[in-house]
């Protein structure tokens, strides 16, 4: 089967906007929101969705928070950007992964978590009306772009509103991300987010 160039779809998609659409964007952090920010607010008005249940202790929770809402303030932009910090609620995570805490990680575990995080979006985007929604994880090579893209468009079809295609390492998008951190001096954690990451993080 054919692998989907995501990024291509986009070009695509970007090619055709007449106006300027609400871009609703789930954000993982700071650093992987910089580049997505510098590429998407030229085309998109957007709000970055802080919703990350996943996120472990509450302190590692607040300091990415306030760093994405830093990063917001100080960042220029060709159209207005955002930030919602959404509630904190580790106990759903923990609910949703149940019986998986031992899975390696990239597996199955962190496709709950994927789907999790994106279906907040989804619902967000739909209540507030915004044109597109997306999520800044397909910027880590470490995350899965096929199962993003496809939990989205599927979340699409559920809460009827678009799904922006997208995996934005391509064109040095990641490397980017990291300019951008040392240029804002942006907290870069060294473990995705959950308690179960973190502690593989510590064990390597």
């Amino acid at each position: 089967m054919e692998k989907i160039n995501y990024q291509k779809r986009l070009d695509k998609l970007l090619e055709t906007l007449e106006r300027t659409p609400t871009l609703l964007m789930h954000s993982c952090c700071a650093p992987c929101s910089s580049y997505c920010i510098e590429y998407l607010s030229q085309f998109f008005s957007i709000t970055l969705l802080y919703y990350n249940p996943n996120i472990s202790p509450a302190e590692e929770f607040a300091k990415r928070s306030a760093e994405l809402e830093r990063l917001v303030r100080e960042m220029p932009v060709k159209n207005p950007v955002k930030a919602v910090i959404d509630r904190y609620d580790p106990t759903r995570f923990l609910n949703a992964v149940n019986g998986l805490e031992n899975a390696p990680e990239g597996g199955e575990r962190c496709f709950i978590c994927y789907r999790l995080r994106l279906e907040r979006a989804a619902q967000y985007a739909s209540e507030h009306g915004f044109d597109y929604f997306c999520s800044t994880l397909s910027i880590s090579p470490r995350k899965n772009c096929d199962k993003l893209n496809s939990i989205g468009e599927e979340l699409s079809e559920i809460y009827s509103v678009k799904h922006l295609p997208n995996d934005f390492k391509k064109r040095n998008g990641f490397k980017r991300s990291v300019e951008l951190s040392e240029q804002y001096g942006l907290y870069r954690q060294n473990y995705c987010g959950c308690a179960f990451s973190r502690a593989e993080s510590q064990n390597n």
